[in-house]
């Protein structure tokens, strides 16, 4: 890959900063086709597919990004990772030309390695998954290539997995989000042939091992990016049935009045991509549109209403695990190009300063 390559921008065609791309020489051999077994190099639709200029005024530390030890498959269509036990907990997914994956890897930033743990019951694509307590938990998720979800629930103790009432029905891409003592579980998709986004809002009790609703979000989403600050849920952005038509919507949801209002919506229109809390903002990182991998990486600052934009993603990517560890966001795994035809091993650390 010679350092005269370029991606394809929002409004044209910009050079790419030399450092960039050796990164990407770094990550030789880091990704890998669904159709196709064997490691293969960044593949050049990505430089077609990939964006990265964001319409959000930069903020005044941009941050910086760096790339950590790979996974140890390259695996895509995770949608979601969460922490648990101070570690990346990656489940289900795409990998080795299977989409219905049970694996489960843990990253450890301290050490830079990844253990491989026991698997999910139930292999599956974007699986909902949330941590709660000691425990971390997997709802749902497709177990054809994002399609055809089932109502299985899991929870990890830390040793082994065990199983939880079924979800009221099948559904797959579902964003978990965990308040006070409990997992809000909004929106998703539906069916198989006719596969559709929903606007379900149920809340699932651990210690009663039961499902309540909640008001219904404002439109039917899935493979959307949700994160709870300061006693609030945040839903951002997200696909209508198809990342054909992405939303840029951004709603609050408050539990105390089971009302959701209208935000700031996200400067990039997306889905499939990363959502997390770090240093007083919500950060967007990466997803998919037709025709893009998204890179851009945007913050929004609650006080405010108002969105900034920071470093891009070194490798732009969607169905990727996001999830932040101390003072930094670590991001695993993901599709560099639209659809699920690649996955990668690629994990990279952003931090601000």
């Amino acid at each position: 890959m010679g350092l005269d390559r370029r991606l394809v921008l929002a409004g044209g065609l910009s050079a790419i900063a030399s450092a960039t791309w050796a990164q990407h020489e770094h990550h030789a051999g880091q990704f890998e086709r669904l159709n196709q077994p064997g490691r293969i190099d960044l593949p050049d639709l990505h430089r077609q597919h990939a964006v990265v200029d964001s319409p959000a005024p930069p903020a005044a530390a941009k941050g910086q990004w760096r790339s950590r030890a790979p996974l140890p498959i390259p695996r895509t269509e995770m949608a979601w990772a969460t922490e648990y036990r101070g570690r990346v907990h990656l489940v289900g997914g795409y990998a080795e030309q299977r989409v219905d994956r049970p694996y489960h890897h843990a990253y450890d930033p301290t050490a830079d390695k990844w253990e491989t743990l026991p698997e999910l019951p139930r292999g599956a694509n974007h699986v909902g998954v949330a941590t709660l307590g000691d425990r971390l938990y997997a709802f749902g998720g497709f177990t054809e290539q994002n399609r055809t979800p089932h109502d299985g629930v899991f929870a990890f103790d830390g040793a082994r997995w065990h199983s939880l009432r079924r979800l009221p029905e099948a559904c797959g891409a579902i964003a978990c989000v965990t308040l006070g003592d409990a997992i809000h579980l909004v929106g998703g998709a539906i069916g198989s042939d006719n596969r559709r986004s929903v606007d379900w809002h149920l809340v699932y009790n651990p210690r009663e091992d039961r499902y309540s609703r909640r008001q219904a979000m404002p439109l039917g989403r899935d493979h959307t990016g949700a994160v709870a600050v300061n006693g609030v849920i945040h839903l951002i952005g997200g696909r209508v049935d198809t990342f054909h038509t992405n939303s840029n919507l951004h709603h609050s949801y408050d539990p105390k009045t089971d009302e959701w209002s209208f935000r700031a919506p996200i400067p990039t229109a997306r889905s499939g991509h990363g959502t997390v809390w770090l240093r007083n903002r919500i950060f967007c990182m990466g997803g998919e549109g037709t025709n893009r991998v998204y890179g851009q990486n945007e913050a929004y600052d609650p006080l405010t209403d108002r969105w900034e934009s920071y470093a891009p993603m070194l490798t732009p990517r969607h169905g990727m695990g996001a999830v932040v560890i101390g003072d930094a966001i670590y991001v695993s795994g993901g599709g560099p190009q639209m659809g699920g035809g690649v996955k990668s091993a690629i994990n990279e650390e952003f931090r601000i300063g």
